[in-house]
């Protein structure tokens, strides 16, 4: 009976290990809802659970916007506050809770200052603390920071990109203020001269930090003391094979069975244009694009491991955020936002360290920082933001199994309700421009339209449809965001009465 019993549970362990491998394989993102900015812009984004309650901060040029998270991903705004001298963006930020406060700390990137705002019980902001650059820290252009809990005391890291770089540590005090502990200036040996992606491993009880050098086209490790202070442990540079580390950008990590792993995407200098002003090394060589893994060693140094090349069946062009997504004992799932590439990629770790595709949606607007993971309940969510002016939103997505759309195209229906003082000329206008966007836009598939004929009396006022086919989720997305659709939704908006928009999958006849 016993040995019966074993078989069972042996089999069942087996079982589900093959079953979350499915899942993990067949990931898909589905986007649930999206909210307009009261900002500029949304290049930053981070969440934050209160009470139960989860909050996404939204941060761009001169403010932060705040929203509740429901469990459908569903965002619901709450608040807007105003940065420093309304300056910003809001590049970096983090959320964590200090000796029982909750605190969202803030570099505002062209403000040269770090902000501390106390969470409140709604997830609205109130400004506790700043502190400007000096001569003897590297706040100005401020773009990453990263919380660090020590046994008694906890430090916040900042990086960026300036003139005078480097990598600097404060003590956070119970109140939310910053007290200056170190600087160590960026040099020609460790890689901080424009650290936009940081993450902490603790190995065998001894925290090391792990930065990129947007400008220096490296990694650097760092050991990090109970008192605040670090010191370097290892580097490593780009090379003009396989390092994949020009314009290194997003940097994270995860634990996986008894391995550690650092996982470094790249922006590279090509996709700035040749030899751009703020580039400062000017003679790099492009050999494509790729997310490298770095093992830590048992000193705490970067190994590297294995990269991921891009190739026609990933979207890896332009990497600006890495988030992990989810983790068990085996294998993480992480999500790669592009700015190039205009999409959101997912990719499997497992436990040797090994990455592999599992597939991306192609957004529809560029990914710049703002990209961020939420778990609610068991679901796993992605909320993203864009650089772009004309952009002005939050968007959110479900991270499901995928659904199959084999044989199947999307019917994209859009019903019109014109005011009573729209003019004739100014609805014929309206018509025209919706129907141009199949010339604007190529993920459209096909496109008509008609004015309503029927006699039932079930209209409700609506008078004009368009239906819109797309062959798939990204040719949707493509167009949603697409600045010519933004720009008509602009334009006829002040003549639009109401309007109600409904999509069917329906297969191919």
């Amino acid at each position: 009976m016993k040995i019966i019993k074993n078989y069972i549970l042996i089999t069942l362990i087996f079982l589900s290990q093959i079953g979350f491998a499915q899942v993990a394989d067949d990931l898909m993102l589905y986007r649930k809802d999206f909210k307009n900015i009261s900002g500029k812009n949304t290049v930053s984004v981070t969440s934050y659970q209160k009470n139960g309650t989860p909050y996404v901060f939204a941060g761009g040029a001169g403010s932060v916007d705040v929203y509740s998270l429901d469990k459908e991903g569903v965002l619901t705004p709450i608040s807007n506050h105003e940065l420093h001298l309304k300056k910003g963006p809001a590049r970096g930020m983090v959320a964590d809770n200090i000796n029982g406060t909750d605190f969202l700390f803030v570099a505002n990137k062209h403000g040269n200052v770090i902000e501390s705002f106390k969470i409140l019980d709604n997830g609205s902001l109130e400004r506790v603390s700043l502190i400007e650059d000096t001569d003897k820290m590297h706040l100005g252009t401020a773009i990453t920071l990263q919380v660090i809990h020590m046994k008694k005391a906890s430090y916040l890291f900042v990086g960026g990109l300036e003139e005078d770089p480097g990598l600097s540590s404060f003590k956070i005090e119970n109140d939310g203020k910053l007290t200056h502990v170190q600087s160590m200036k960026d040099d020609e040996k460790i890689h901080t001269d424009g650290i936009i992606g940081m993450f902490t491993h603790v190995v065998k009880g001894r925290t090391f930090l792990y930065t990129g050098g947007f400008q220096d086209n490296g990694v650097s490790s760092f050991r990090v003391y109970e008192s605040g202070k670090f010191k370097n442990v290892n580097n490593i540079s780009d090379n003009n094979t396989d390092r994949y580390l020009t314009g290194a950008y997003p940097v994270t990590g995860v634990t996986l069975g008894e391995n550690k792993y650092v996982v470094v995407g790249h922006r590279h200098h090509k996709y700035y244009g040749y030899a751009p002003k703020f580039i400062k090394k000017k003679d790099f060589i492009y050999h494509g694009d790729g997310v490298s893994v770095f093992k830590v060693d048992k000193k705490g140094a970067l190994v590297p491991h294995f990269v991921l090349k891009d190739d026609e069946t990933t979207k890896l062009q332009g990497q600006t955020r890495i988030e992990v997504v989810s983790t068990d004992n085996n294998e993480a799932v992480l999500a790669v936002g592009t700015r190039d590439d205009a999409s959101i990629q997912l990719l499997k770790l497992n436990e040797e360290g090994i990455l592999s595709p599992i597939n991306y949606l192609e957004t529809g607007f560029t990914i710049y920082y703002g990209l961020k993971s939420h778990n609610i309940g068991g679901d796993n969510f992605l909320i993203a933001g864009s650089n772009r002016f004309d952009f002005n939103k939050v968007v959110s997505y479900k991270i499901s199994p995928k659904i199959d759309r084999k044989g199947k195209v999307l019917r994209h229906i859009v019903n019109l309700k014109y005011k009573a003082d729209a003019r004739a000329q100014q609805i014929v206008e309206a018509e025209k421009a919706f129907l141009n966007l199949k010339n604007e836009i190529p993920e459209i598939a096909a496109i008509e339209w008609g004015i309503n004929d029927s006699e039932e009396g079930a209209s409700k006022g609506f008078t004009h449809t368009f239906t819109i086919t797309f062959k798939n989720e990204h040719g949707r997305e493509v167009y949603l965001f697409h600045k010519a659709h933004l720009d008509l939704v602009s334009k006829i908006g002040p003549i639009i009465a109401d309007v109600l928009v409904t999509d069917y999958w329906t297969s191919i006849k």
